[in-house]
């Protein structure tokens, strides 16, 4: 049953080679693992079993049953609501790779917002990471470091289109975005809205019309969307962009 389990938790791994480096196992020792001719020893075992993040219960029980998603999303009382759901997520609703977003700005309701995130898939889930700009940190007061910055989030399938939880480090400023896809030439373009988990206040937003351009891996165009990262005026956006944020309209 191990050999059988390491075989299973090895294949995510292009080169067998790479794999016993990286374990700091010898190649000839891990192949005796494989066929099931020995076992390794206490010390070994625990570094696999941190390597691949299991028990030692791979010695005997099927890697099937051990590889139970935990979390609370995948708490029994709503793992059938949220959790099991989360991985259905074709590449073709929304896939891979970096996007652009613009939104009018929570803080200053006369400047837009650009962004860029990146989406990448991992254990059969969908994520989102990005980073705040600095201009827009600055102004609520806080500091600019990249952990500060950051933001990660999960994306959940809906009924017309996609939605993401989205945190900064250690759920500090929570967000919730929905967006669908926008029925045009290149279909590449996603129009939904963004809110933010503060108290309502006199001044300032606390919801906006969201908009996602997948640049998918375009060095060029990747790397030009990140110099315009930052406030702008709204004859500044592109075009499109504009034109879909209907920034005359109130979101309602």
């Amino acid at each position: 049953m191990f050999g059988e389990n390491l075989r299973v938790l090895s294949r995510q791994y292009p080169s067998v080679s790479k794999l016993c480096r990286d374990l700091g196992i010898n190649r000839t020792q891990f192949n005796r693992y494989l066929s099931g001719e020995s076992f390794p020893r206490p010390d070994v075992l625990h570094r696999i079993c941190n390597f691949f993040n299991v028990d030692a219960r791979i010695l005997l029980e099927p890697l099937n049953e051990l590889q139970v998603e935990k979390g609370v999303l995948n708490h029994p009382l709503i793992a059938d609501y949220v959790g099991s759901g989360m991985t259905d997520i074709p590449q073709d609703v929304f896939p891979d790779g970096f996007y652009r977003f613009s939104r009018r700005s929570f803080i200053e309701a006369d400047l837009i917002i650009i962004g860029l995130v990146y989406v990448f898939r991992k254990d059969q889930h969908t994520f989102i990471r990005g980073y705040e700009a600095k201009e827009a940190m600055r102004q609520q007061g806080l500091p600019v470091d990249p952990q500060t910055r950051e933001f990660r989030g999960v994306v959940l399938p809906q009924e017309d289109g996609i939605g993401a939880l989205v945190a900064h480090h250690k759920t500090m400023a929570t967000s919730f975005n929905y967006l669908s896809r926008v029925a045009s030439f290149q279909n590449h373009y996603w129009i939904g809205y963004a809110t933010r988990t503060v108290r309502e206040t006199v001044t300032g937003l606390r919801a906006a019309r969201l908009v996602y351009e997948h640049l998918g891996n375009d060095t060029g165009a990747v790397l030009q969307a990140a110099r315009s990262v930052g406030f702008c005026g709204p004859d500044e956006l592109i075009p499109y962009h504009r034109k879909l944020l209907q920034l005359d309209r109130p979101f309602a």
